[in-house]
C-alpha cells in the first residue's frame, strides 16, 4: 500500500537548464538498480520537428559503451514552451539517460527524473538547493 507518493519515488534534477542554442544536451546518467522506472521530464522552448527528447540507455554508467537510443521513445514538442516527457519502464540496461536534440535554436529547461517502484523505502527527495519536498499526512486547516 502507498502511503504517498514522496516517500515512494526519488526525484532528482539531472541537468541544469540550458539557454538557447542547437545541439545535443544529455541528462547526466541514472543508475536504476533498485528501481523498475523512471519518467524523465522537461521544457522544450522552441516547437520545431528537429527539436526533439529520446531516452538512451547504456551498461556502462560513463556511457562509453556505444549508447543506444530506445526504440519509439522519441517525443516532439507540440508547442512552444511544452513540457515533454518519457516514461521507460524495466529498461534492459542498467544505466539510461535523457538526450535532447536540438536543430533549430531553442532552450531546454532542467531535466528531472523521476524513478519508482524502489525496492527501499522511503525515499528522500531533499537535494540541497535543488528540490525540497515535504511528506504531510491528514494536516489540519490553519496557517500554512
Amino acid at each position: 500500500m502507498i502511503m504517498n507518493i514522496a516517500e515512494n519515488v526519488k526525484l532528482r534534477l539531472v541537468k541544469a537548464a540550458s539557454e538557447s542554442a542547437t545541439g545535443d544536451v544529455n541528462s547526466d546518467v541514472v543508475d536504476m538498480a533498485g528501481f523498475d522506472g523512471v519518467m524523465f521530464f522537461t521544457v522544450i522552448g522552441t516547437a520545431n520537428a528537429g527539436n526533439y527528447i529520446k531516452a538512451q540507455q547504456d551498461a556502462a554508467a560513463t556511457f562509453d559503451d556505444d549508447p543506444q537510443d530506445l526504440e519509439g521513445t522519441k517525443v516532439v514538442a507540440g508547442a512552444d514552451g511544452e513540457v515533454v516527457g518519457v516514461d521507460i519502464y524495466k529498461p534492459l540496461e542498467r544505466y539510461v539517460r535523457l538526450a535532447v536534440t536540438r536543430t533549430a535554436a531553442t532552450k531546454v529547461g532542467e531535466i528531472y527524473a523521476l524513478q519508482y517502484q524502489g525496492r527501499v523505502k522511503p525515499t528522500v527527495n531533499v537535494v540541497a538547493d535543488t528540490i525540497n519536498i515535504e511528506t504531510h499526512v491528514s494536516p489540519d486547516e490553519g496557517t500554512a
